[in-house]
């Protein structure tokens, strides 16, 4: 027998909504249920923002109506910042509360922890400390902070991870996926970061040409559910399907750098991708950038780069050559982007040296679109054919029309005056142009800010076919999962890590690093004078470090673990091993019956249900399982 209907908390009836000429909302009618949590995707400019607004009431239907429950309370971050910039941190996150009242209370303490760097706030600079001043990533922290501190009943995130680190990003999935939920809310996310999609979303809505199409589950579902609709449909858009497969085909696949494939396995995507090749032909990218890079790229080699007083780099040896694909991920000042401009030869390295290839040809991707102000009165398709009118991708010859139109620019929007342009318009013709001046080394620094999900897979999808390095920096780790190979770390401690775990090592090294430095701090406590066990006993230090396969380079601190614990981590490794494979088989079973009720809609909702169960027992799993090889490895 099916389970009780859950209550509705908002329902949008008929709902009508106009931007000048544009239709946002065409007589929708939607509703967000006790429990739901749902993640809003479609392209910029498309409806997402003000689908919020009109849900939280900041923003007033021409047609149509809005019903909430009585006592419903809602609660949204907006990507305005509208904190009083005389305020205190205090001021804003705890609304006056005494500590007494706040320090007793778990759920506040540990979003002070997730957040705002602990119950001092030593993140963002203390209590006391004023709102103006602040750069608006810490802005925005706080915010996000005050209004989950605050806990409406409906809660309304638009963008959420801006501004946020790998870890900010995981903690926030953690906490709205598996703390927050409780009888009587609801979550309604706007974000264009598909891996926090598909950890925190049991439903997606698409918002597109005026209509919310609905679909059950996060992300990957999504991604599967939108081809089976095209396909049945029998929708001939050739180039969009095309993409979904291409994607589809990745996720089922998943990212060679992570110790299993995503959570989400789509097994009954079989008949859909059959045949379909892999996103990239390795191989061939290789052998196509060695004639076009030579065999040497860059060496850096027992390098030392400081900023300031500060070490950032510590005798560290990176060796990257040609169709190397390297994701970079660090805390916030660990130097990712420092670390580029050394790799450009635009930061001086203050020992050991950096060679670069003589056939180098570098293009970087910044975070700053102020290099567009010198063609903002030119037409977008001007500004691309001044760089070149054809280019190679994909061993094929591309015009500069058809690589704009590629990534977004169809139609008559290749008219518009640059000037004109969104900030997300913008950053994608930034792109454009850098491609058409056909780079050999590509580097991207936090690639993914102001683009919608439709434009990342266009970006990923042109890239799959560009011969050459690529280097990206970025907190979005399904994208640096997509893009990249293999995945490296910048640790804070002056150390470059090899990830072979991809970016949940990398969150497993951080919490390991936290509590060492936790215990440490409580053993001086003791004595007075405990030497620190911290990060530069975790990853490698000073002196030059021997290079692994493949060409990079990081060294590991001798083993602090006794023979005894590494024989027990082996038997972890062991059984945690057979538990996965016994997991595997059940969701595998799942994906079968969810195949077979394709059609049944309750019937397929409660198999999602058990999948998404079954994929948090896997993602504890493999952390324990990644906790284990550490030891495992002596």
């Amino acid at each position: 027998m099916a389970g009780a209907q859950a209550a509705s908390l908002l329902t949008l009836d008929r709902a009508y909504l106009v931007a000048g000429t544009a239709v946002l909302l065409d007589s929708v009618s939607m509703g967000v249920s006790d429990g739901d949590r749902i993640g809003v995707v479609g392209r910029n400019g498309g409806g997402k923002s003000s689908l919020l607004g009109v849900m939280v009431g900041t923003r007033t239907l021409d047609d149509g109506r809005v019903i909430r429950t009585g006592d419903l309370t809602v609660g949204m971050l907006s990507q305005t910042d509208e904190l009083d910039p005389t305020a205190t941190v205090a001021e804003v996150v705890l609304a006056g509360m005494a500590e007494h009242e706040w320090a007793g209370v778990a759920r506040v303490r540990e979003i002070l922890a997730g957040l705002l760097g602990g119950t001092e706030a030593s993140g963002v600079g203390g209590w006391d400390r004023e709102i103006g001043p602040m750069s608006g990533g810490e802005r925005r922290r706080l915010a996000l902070a005050a209004l989950l501190v605050q806990d409406p009943d409906f809660l309304v995130l638009d963008e959420p991870t801006n501004h946020l680190d790998v870890e900010g990003v995981a903690w926030l999935a953690t906490y709205l996926s598996g703390r927050r939920p409780k009888p009587g809310n609801a979550l309604v996310v706007v974000t264009h970061d598909r891996w926090f999609l598909d950890a925190v979303s049991t439903r997606t809505w698409e918002v597109a040409d005026g209509q919310v199409n609905a679909y059950e589950g996060g992300y990957a579902a999504y991604v599967l559910a939108k081809v089976e609709r095209s396909r049945i449909a029998g929708v001939t858009e050739e180039r969009r399907a095309n993409l979904a497969r291409k994607e589809l085909a990745w996720l089922r696949r998943g990212a060679p750098a992570r110790s299993s494939k995503p959570k989400f396995r789509i097994e009954t995507a079989t008949q859909l991708i059959e045949g379909e090749p892999p996103p990239r032909d390795t191989v061939e990218l290789v052998r196509f950038a060695t004639t076009r890079l030579g065999k040497d790229v860059f060496d850096l080699v027992d390098a030392t780069v400081k900023a300031g007083d500060r070490t950032l780099l510590d005798q560290v040896t990176w060796r990257i050559g040609p169709g190397d694909r390297y994701g970079v991920v660090g805390v916030n000042g660990a130097g990712k982007t420092t670390l580029l401009r050394v790799l450009q030869g635009l930061h001086p390295v203050a020992a050991g040296k950096l060679k670069t290839g003589k056939t180098v040809k570098i293009a970087m991707l910044t975070q700053e679109l102020r290099e567009l102000d010198q063609v903002a009165g030119w037409t977008v398709i001007d500004a691309i054919t001044h760089v070149r009118a054809f280019t190679m991708i994909g061993g094929k010859e591309v015009s500069a029309s058809s690589l704009a139109q590629r990534l977004g620019f169809t139609g008559g929007r290749q008219q518009s005056r640059v000037g004109d342009l969104s900030g997300g318009e913008r950053r994608r013709l930034q792109f454009v142009r850098l491609l058409m001046d056909e780079p050999n080394v590509l580097m991207l620094d936090e690639p993914t800010n102001d683009l919608d999900i439709d434009t990342l897979t266009s970006m990923e999808d042109v890239l799959d076919g560009w011969a050459g390095t690529l280097i990206v920096v970025s907190h979005d780790r399904y994208l640096l999962e997509r893009m990249t190979d293999r995945q490296m770390a910048l640790l804070g401690d002056g150390s470059l890590r090899d990830l072979p775990g991809g970016v949940d090592q990398y969150l497993t090294l951080r919490a390991q690093m936290a509590t060492r430095a936790q215990q440490s701090r409580r053993a001086a406590g003791r004595d007075g004078g405990a030497r620190s066990t911290g990060a530069s006993d975790l990853v490698s230090g000073p002196g030059p470090a021997p290079e692994p396969p493949g060409g990079s380079a990081t060294a590991s601190s001798p083993s602090t673990y006794s023979p005894a614990q590494t024989r027990e981590a082996r038997k972890t490794l062991a059984r945690v091993e057979k538990a996965l494979d016994r997991l595997h088989t059940r969701l595998a079973g799942l994906h079968e019956q969810m195949a077979a009720a394709a059609t049944d809609a309750p019937r397929l909702a409660q198999l999602t249900a058990a999948v998404h169960e079954l994929a948090g027992q896997e993602a504890a799993l493999e952390l324990e399982w990644l906790e284990a090889s550490e030891a495992a490895e002596g």
